[in-house]
């Protein structure tokens, strides 16, 4: 048997396992529609400034009319038995974080208020708010605060420190709740959406420090936008400000109220949002090694194609094996965030730091081998180092997570 007879061509996914009819199937249709719709709609945005991007007739519209055409709704994948559920998703992220980081963000954003609503149980929501019949987004970062909006009980801050007073607060009024204050610019999908699930201060008049979440509908009366904001990378992912001045929401509108409710919602939107970060990034790791991997066949130095140097084949044989940890940290968590009685997130967030992180590093290793080249904007691997910047530090920066990550590691019965 010769050597090259011992050799195996790895799919995309590389090492993954037997995947079912279905999920090949998912998978398929998910890959296609990234790789025809939203790896050419990325580029063409990129080149737009950001108010472009989200003008009528703007091709970035087209997002949300080709997905809907997958079928793949968040209400039916949550009916999934969990074991396939927890299988599922990040098979389904990947393939989207592959064709573009920032329009996959985009369309996991888009898809937060109706998580919460399953996740809180008030279902009789969605006969006002349909899943599907808006473009949603979770309304959390605040001017003053950043990533301490996401420290729920405290795990980063320093003790005797104080956060300080909340940029957006709802309070009680009549038979409902009233909102005022501001969301910071890093509000993804901010700009565009129609329906915000927002976490916020709660003041009932008490002067305890309180905090709620609730839904409101962007179409009402006191709303405003900032404007869409100029960034480095993931431009085709619209992110801005949201103002609220007395924007009245119905009692009904509460999805969580103070206390144990704040937390259990917290937690449940930060572990779901992390792990479905670590998909998508996984994804544009991998769609950087690809690139890379394609263009050392194809550029010649020396007289050969550049993948006949050693140099050249260590650093591919780096990038590959890092995307693969990135993958199979990923899918593990998610499995056992699906399956076990109270998901990790701890799970959650050590897979959006390890993915958010390799996607940069490979980027970076793909645009040193394309070399010249590799830093102009006629080539992808530039767009996607820019884009995986910036994913180090939205949905909370990485260190402030590994904070919060590594205090959930503390055993209180050893102390």
């Amino acid at each position: 048997m010769t050597a090259h007879a011992l050799q195996v061509t790895l799919c995309p996914t590389g090492f993954e396992a037997p995947l079912s009819e279905v999920e090949q199937a998912i998978q398929a249709s998910t890959r296609k529609f990234a790789q025809i719709v939203m790896e050419p709609l990325a580029a063409r945005l990129d080149k737009l400034s950001a108010a472009e991007v989200i003008e009528p007739d703007s091709p970035y519209w087209q997002l949300f009319s080709e997905f809907k055409k997958l079928g793949l709704t968040l209400g039916e994948l949550l009916q999934l038995p969990a074991g396939e559920r927890g299988r599922l998703m990040p098979i389904i992220f990947e393939e989207l974080g592959a064709g573009d980081g920032g329009l996959a963000v985009s369309l996991g954003a888009s898809l937060l208020p109706w998580l919460m609503i399953y996740a809180t149980g008030k279902t009789a929501l969605l006969s006002r708010y349909p899943e599907g019949s808006a473009i949603g987004c979770w309304g959390i970062t605040e001017p003053d605060h950043g990533s301490d909006t996401l420290d729920f009980g405290r795990m980063c801050a320093q003790p005797g420190s104080e956060y300080g007073r909340s940029n957006c607060v709802v309070r009680p009024q009549g038979d409902g709740f009233v909102v005022d204050g501001q969301k910071a610019a890093w509000v993804s999908n901010g700009t565009v959406a129609q329906l915000c699930v927002l976490f916020a201060a709660y003041d009932d008049g008490s002067g305890e420090h309180k905090q709620c979440v609730v839904l409101v509908p962007l179409d009402v009366e006191g709303v405003k936008r900032g404007k869409p904001l100029e960034k480095m990378g993931q431009r085709a992912l619209p992110q801005g400000e949201l103002f609220f001045d007395g924007v009245q929401i119905p009692a009904d509108h509460l999805l969580a109220g103070p206390g144990a409710e704040y937390e259990q919602a917290i937690y449940a939107i930060l572990t779901e949002a992390n792990a479905l970060m670590g998909s998508i990034w996984v994804g544009a790791a991998r769609r950087a090694y690809e690139h890379a991997h394609g263009y050392a066949h194809e550029r010649k130095q020396g007289g050969v194609p550049i993948i006949r140097h050693q140099n050249v084949r260590s650093r591919l044989f780096h990038m590959m094996r890092r995307v693969e940890a990135a993958r199979a940290l990923n899918h593990r968590v998610h499995l056992f965030n699906a399956t076990a009685p109270v998901p990790a997130l701890q799970g959650s967030i050590a897979s959006k730091i390890t993915s958010t992180q390799t996607a940069f590093e490979v980027a970076s290793d793909a645009i040193q081998m394309f070399g010249g080249n590799g830093v102009t904007r006629e080539y992808p691997v530039e767009k996607l180092m820019r884009d995986a910047r910036s994913s180090m530090i939205e949905d909370g920066c990485n260190e402030m997570l590994a904070i919060k990550g590594g205090t959930l590691l503390i055993d209180r019965e050893r102390l």
